[in-house]
């Protein structure tokens, strides 16, 4: 009997991005916010679509992962991560700077260990024999969602391996007869997915109907102008306005949402988002209808852009604020102006 098991590796777990860390077994996180989106995105796998089962480790960061493909994943002693014993916990900037001649040398006989660190010999045993387990308890193709070092210990290295990044290891008759690196899901951003992305970064429902209503009017401009002979993606435009707010209610919440589509692999979808609140400059594209079809929007309704500004003017409550939005402000209108001239109506009041 031919059956595969995916070996998953756990999303992002609570680290800022751009750092390393040595996460490993005897530190045990939550999914960061970048890493709930990963885990969104795993469902639509095609590979995952048709599971006997799921496992995952005991860690909280693959219970959390698990948890985006089965409602009651299977805890299964073994599947955790390699104790880093010393390091365990530390950014690299604090190893490297606590255990200076050790970091060096790893870089090139990475088989040297800190003190109190599980050997990669032992992370493979307890792996196989976890692993021996899924199968057991299992009957067609199953998901294991695991660690970086714990995956490369049975797989073979770890290139290849990022975050959600799937490994298929395929069985015959009970003997492992090969072993398939895949990488992250990477699915079109779909109105389905982009609604799973929207609820797993906690998005109400209220602000999913604003960005549906900002979609949508978005979608009317890209149709108009492409009937013009415009050049412009369609489903990029639909997808980042889609997404635009995902991020709302942080901190710069259009860099940051930016911030996490990059992070998940769409950086042309990233850089729509970033521009929503004050796009690059006047040029009639892609990040101007979504900018231009945010500021047609008040919750879920249609509103003129001038009401849409006078609206917020109110909240300017320093001259540097006053100055961004009449920026802004005049930003909108030449854009809706070139809308408008081009189509030769009205379509942006």
């Amino acid at each position: 009997m031919k059956r595969t098991l995916y070996l998953i590796r756990h999303a992002m777990p609570n680290i800022p991005i751009g750092q390393r860390w040595c996460v490993g077994g005897r530190t045990d996180l939550t999914l960061g916010e970048p890493g709930l989106l990963q885990a969104a995105l795993l469902p639509f796998a095609p590979e995952l679509e048709k599971l006997d089962a799921v496992f995952c480790s005991s860690m909280l960061r693959a219970r959390e992962t698990a948890l985006a493909l089965c409602p009651e994943p299977r805890i299964i002693p073994g599947l955790e991560e390699q104790d880093m014993g010393a390091w365990d916990g530390l950014s690299f900037e604090e190893i490297k700077a606590r255990f200076p001649a050790l970091y060096a040398a790893r870089e090139t006989e990475s088989w040297l260990l800190p003190e109190g660190a599980e050997s990669e010999e032992a992370v493979r045993i307890r792996m196989e024999a976890a692993l021996d387990r899924c199968l057991e308890e299992s009957a067609g193709d199953i998901a294991v969602v695991s660690h970086k070092g714990a995956i490369a210990a049975v797989a073979g290295g770890r290139e290849g391996l990022d975050y959600t990044a799937l490994t298929a290891l395929r069985y015959e008759n009970g003997r492992l007869v090969s072993v398939e690196k895949l990488g992250p899901p990477h699915p079109a951003l779909t109105e389905r997915v982009c609604e799973a992305l929207l609820g797993a970064a906690g998005c109400r429902q209220e602000l999913r109907a604003h960005c549906r209503a900002v979609a949508a009017l978005a979608e009317e401009l890209c149709g108009a102008l492409l009937a013009r002979g415009m050049a412009l993606d369609a489903e990029a435009i639909r997808a980042a306005a889609l997404l635009h707010d995902i991020a709302k209610g942080r901190p710069e919440h259009a860099a940051l949402g930016g911030v996490w589509l990059r992070e998940l692999g769409y950086p042309e979808i990233a850089d729509l988002i970033r521009q929503h609140t004050e796009p690059d400059g006047t040029e009639l594209n892609a990040a101007a209808l979504v900018y231009i079809a945010d500021k047609g929007v008040r919750g879920d309704r249609r509103i003129a852009i001038d009401e849409r500004f006078e609206a917020s003017l109110a909240k300017c409550r320093t001259p540097e604020a006053l100055a961004a939005h009449t920026r802004r402000w005049n930003t909108a209108k030449e854009i809706q102006n070139k809308i408008n001239r081009l189509c030769g109506a009205e379509l942006l009041p």
